[in-house]
């Protein structure tokens, strides 16, 4: 049998079912035993049919004759696809054993033969209850922190906004009836006379061909069955459309049908197609506009309006003359909405180009928290904490300095362009004017995302001039590029030419732009598209340079210190290339940033800041007498002797973190280790301590969320608040979820005195020590700067009055291999240059700039400033350092020397004649002394990565990394290496430092 006409006969076999008898539709025959029930079926079928055909005024008789006299009419080369290779003959044969009742001799009909086939075709066949009890994907309207939309949730196919259809105004649920189905009432989900309509068509209008679906078939056919040109996807959707008509009223039908189909612009269902087309909700829709969208189904892309505003002129007056022929509309009604313009509202161009590490994170919450399925299961109304304009700044802020990173560090690598715009130049320039439109493809439906003021937008520059005439092809080309890399914030750019007198790109506005290619140079393409930074972007003639995607990645986060909502979330360099959120969902070692921890205990324990801690070596027994001794290392492999708790954490010292395990905390260091880890699980970082001593210098990895509110407590003397990011959900109007108010909870490890000296030492760390890049704005940020084993992680923590930024910059190592970021690429030299651009555009953001306040009032009756030699820790009577003293029952208790025996300090004291005051302390990444100076030759660059090079004495050491001791158990990568892995961001270079003669703490022989 012809394998053409088994699949005719296998639909006919649905077909004459559902029409004949809808309620006992079969989707199983045997091949063997029920064949006269098929016959039975496919005559019934065949006389029902044509009635239909007399119906409406067709010669079945005469079109099968025709059809015999020029076969190429059905079965030839200019057919439909669908009936190519049906041979004619056999057709003839079966229609007259069928419908007219004959008995050939030769039939061609072999039941088994279609019984299989439809068999095959109606197996694993969905039920028309899933359908009915199906929740279509909607898409959810994020608003930022100050209430605006910021951004949509949605699936692939997905953006829409379901309304009931009791919203729908009865005249726009007409005209789509009117265009799409007339006898939508009147059929039962199989309109046989539509079908015979299509079956006409398609022997006149060769093509893809029409399959006369009724809006019941179009709902099976888009949210069950899908949409293959194929005999077995048409036969299984007329039985599901049959059977779904059995369960569901014709407005819950037509409900879904106008919720689920897309109508261009990226709007999927009748609501969010009256929003992205007019502006509008579907209940405030006009007669021509309903004309307008109801034209659209039967082709979004060929009857836009954007791109072919006469083809929908058209079809809007074919769905109108339709609704008056129907009743719904009157010929004054028609006249008038015929000579009406389109009315559509410009195409939203801007893409959202930010905050796509937070929307992800917000929808966890949504699940977790408020108990959604997804932000895509239904159309939500969801309040967010987002600051929108420090969100982009943050992203920007990271972006600028991974790529800084890679420049300074010479690891830039040019792997081609981010795509090629060639081809599209090509179709534009061949295109006539009028086709131009229809080669660019529709903008992305997402709202628009605004950048983040600054202090440069604020400046007024000179508009750019437009040019004059038509557009160029490449800039047309650029305006509908679709990036991958969509959330980076450099500018796209078309390489127009390359040569000896040099690279020219175009950008977006039609300027031409001179272009550093770098490391890509000779490698340049004409049309490549490539990302650029403008160095004079006011220029007519502006001069840019080459950006390329770094290897290195990075996360921050911005939260404020109150109420634990995250104003900001990076957890990448870009969401496109890697959507692993390294704010939330991994964990890396911290290094010097949980040493305030340490120096809390402290600080709790009875320490005041001027205490004297030795920094030299020590080394401390195993904890509980098994495995091997501990002997960790500074930074640079040395000491300086004699160091106050202050200085030891502004310098980052790890020998005086580690000595105070030794008596400072508790009596023996077990039990300090102990204390430490017991403030660690109060205030949340982590779960379960690691029991050994590199803990306290950073070596159990941390999330960086967890640090974040750790630094936030900090900042609030000790209140720790709960990190989130939805404030509330609403459906239909009606909440869903708020957020409960909910105060941050106090640490009761350490009480406010320790905290609010600890906060004063984080500021001296901004001021001149490891982050001294921030001395500028020191008296509004404290904070501290971390760098773990060989340079693997570079992190900032720091805070103001209202916020904490956490930055942390390093390679992924999922492959298992942790990779460094190079010899003194610490914490002060890579992350602190994006913590302080994150600060600034929280500034510009609307967070207030405020100094960083006093002690509390509950702190400030328990403190006593005094004033102190800042590198002696002594008290002095006037003038010097005004430090923040511990108040114990009305007296200052005096620890100077509670580690540091008097004795042994004037058995140490400097001699001037042996040159002692000439050695310069070791321990700052960007500054050298407490004034904020820093030792060195004139000019040289707080921020270069090689500054001083030749001049490193530890040069050898760090390189070749020697490691005499054995690892600590189970941690092989964190093993006592020389110097030491947990070390942090001090400079290695012993120089004479310069006087500063407006030095404020006094005479100082060293100065």
């Amino acid at each position: 049998m012809n394998p053409i006409l088994i699949k005719l006969f296998a639909t006919a076999l649905t077909l004459s079912q559902v029409t004949t008898r809808p309620d006992a539709v079969k989707t199983q025959f045997d091949p063997a035993t029920e064949g006269d029930q098929v016959v039975q079926i496919l005559r019934d079928g065949c006389a029902h049919m044509r009635k239909s055909f007399d119906i409406e005024d067709i010669n079945l008789d005469e079109l099968i004759s025709t059809a015999m006299e020029d076969p190429t009419t059905v079965a030839g080369d200019s057919a439909p696809k669908i009936l190519h290779g049906l041979d004619l003959a056999e057709l003839n044969t079966s229609y007259k054993q069928f419908c007219k009742g004959e008995n050939p001799a030769k039939s061609p009909f072999e039941a088994r033969a279609v019984i299989e086939f439809y068999n095959n075709a109606v197996k694993d066949l969905p039920t028309a209850e899933a359908l009915r009890d199906t929740k279509l994907p909607g898409a959810s309207i994020i608003l930022d922190a100050a209430g605006k939309p910021y951004s949509e949730a949605f699936e692939a196919n997905g953006r829409r906004r379901v309304v009931p259809i009791a919203e729908v105004p009865e005249m726009v649920q007409k005209a789509f009836v009117a265009a799409e189905d007339k006898r939508f009432y009147q059929h039962k989900g199989i309109d046989e006379r539509g079908v015979i309509r299509a079956f006409i068509g398609n022997l006149a209008s060769p093509g893809r061909p029409a399959g006369g679906s009724t809006i019941t078939q179009q709902v099976v056919k888009n949210l069950s069955v899908g949409d293959d040109v194929t005999y077995e996807r048409k036969i299984r959707e007329m039985i599901v459309a049959a059977r779904l008509e059995q369960i569901q009223t014709k407005p819950q039908i037509l409900g879904l049908y106008l919720n689920g189909i897309y109508l261009g612009r990226g709007a999927y269902g009748i609501e969010m197609a009256a929003r992205s087309w007019f502006g509008k909700s579907v209940g405030t829709l006009t007669v021509p506009e309903a004309a307008l969208l109801a034209g659209l189904p039967k082709g979004p892309n060929y009857y836009s309006p954007d791109k072919y505003p006469d083809r929908a002129r058209e079809r809007r007056g074919y769905v109108l003359s339709r609704m008056k022929e129907d009743g719904v509309i009157t010929e004054e009604q028609l006249a008038e909405a015929q000579k009406s313009d389109l009315g559509t509202k410009p195409v939203e161009t801007a893409r959202r180009d930010s905050g796509f590490y937070f929307v992800e994170h917000l929808g966890r919450e949504a699940r977790t928290f408020a108990g959604l399925e997804s932000l895509t299961s239904a159309s939500y109304t969801v309040r967010s904490t987002v600051n929108a304009g420090l969100q982009t700044a943050t992203e920007a802020a990271l972006q600028d300095g991974l790529a800084a990173y890679e420049r300074g560090t010479g690891r830039l690598f040019y792997d081609g362009p981010e795509l090629s715009l060639a081809e599209a130049v090509k179709k534009l320039e061949a295109a006539p004017p009028t086709a131009e439109a229809a080669l660019l493809p529709a903008p992305a439906p997402v709202p628009e995302a605004k950048p983040a003021p600054g202090r440069r937008a604020a400046l007024k520059q000179p508009p750019v001039p437009k040019p004059a005439g038509p557009k160029p092809a490449w800039q047309r080309a650029l305006e509908a590029a679709r990036p991958m890399l969509y959330d980076v914030h450099w500018p796209l750019a078309v390489v127009l030419s390359t040569g000896k007198a040099g690279t020219k790109v175009g950008l977006a506005d039609g300027r031409v732009a001179s272009l550093d290619a770098g490391a890509a140079r000779g490698r340049l393409q004409l049309y490549d598209a490539v990302r650029v930074k403008l160095t004079d972007p006011a220029s007519r003639t502006p001069r840019a340079q080459l950006r390329i995607r770094p290897a290195v990645q990075g996360a921050a986060i911005v939260l404020e210190n109150r109420t634990g909502k995250i104003l900001a979330m990076t957890g990448g360099f870009s969401y496109p290339l890697s959507q692993l959120n390294r704010v939330t969902q991994t964990v890396r070692q911290p290094g010097s940033t949980l040493k305030p921890l340490t120096y809390l205990a402290a600080l709790n324990a009875g320490l005041q800041p001027n205490t004297l801690v030795m920094d030299s070596p020590v080394t401390l027994p195993p904890i509980g007498g098994a495995g091997d001794s501990w002997s960790p290392k500074n930074y640079d492999g040395g000491g300086s002797g004699p160091t106050t708790l202050r200085r030891g954490l502004e310098f980052s010292k790890n020998l005086v973190t580690a000595r105070l395990l030794q008596g400072g905390i508790a009596e023996k260091a077990p039990a300090s280790l102990k204390r430490v880890c017991d403030i660690a699980l109060e205030a949340q970082l982590y779960a379960e301590c690691e029991n050994y001593y590199p803990f306290v210098l950073g070596a159990q990895p941390v999330r960086m969320i967890d640090l974040a509110s750790f630094y936030a407590a900090i900042a609030n003397e000790g209140g720790r608040p709960s990190a989130y990011a939805l404030e509330s959900v609403e459906q239909d109007g009606k909440a869903v979820f708020t957020r409960p108010e909910k105060p941050p909870v106090r640490i009761g490890s350490a009480d406010r005195i320790a905290f609010y000296q600890l906060k004063t030492m984080l500021q001296g760390v901004t001021q001149h020590g490891t982050a001294a890049a921030l001395s500028g704005i020191s008296a509004y940020v404290a904070g501290k700067t971390g760098t773990s084993e060989n340079e693997n992680d570079a992190w900032f923590a720091g805070f103001s009055n209202e916020i904490t930024v956490v930055v942390w910059v390093g390679y992924d190592n999922a492959d298992g291999i942790r990779k460094t970021l190079g010899r003194g690429q610490t914490g002060g030299h890579v992350s602190v240059p994006v913590a302080k651009a994150i600060f600034q555009a929280a500034w510009a953001n609307g967070v207030p700039r405020t100094a960083l306040a006093p002690p509390s009032p509950e702190a400030a009756s328990q403190i006593a400033d005094i004033s102190i030699d800042p590198r002696s820790g002594q008290r002095i009577a006037g003038g010097g350092f005004l430090e923040h003293f511990r108040r114990k029952n009305g007296q200052v208790a005096d620890t100077q020397f509670n580690l540091v025996p008097r004795e042994t300090m004037y058995a140490m004291r400097p001699d001037s004649e042996d040159g002692d005051f000439g050695n310069s302390e070791n321990g700052a990444d960007v500054a050298g002394d407490d004034a904020g100076n820093r030792a060195g030759r004139a000019g040289d660059d707080l921020l270069d990565p090689f500054g001083g090079e030749e001049r490193d004495p530890y040069a050898a050491r760090r390189t070749q990394r020697y490691d005499p001791y054995p690892n600590w158990p189970g941690r092989s990568r964190y093993g006592q290496a020389q110097p030491s892995p947990f070390g942090d961001d001090g400079e290695a270079v012993q120089r004479p430092r310069r006087r500063d003669p407006d030095y404020l703490f006094g005479e100082d022989p060293r100065y």
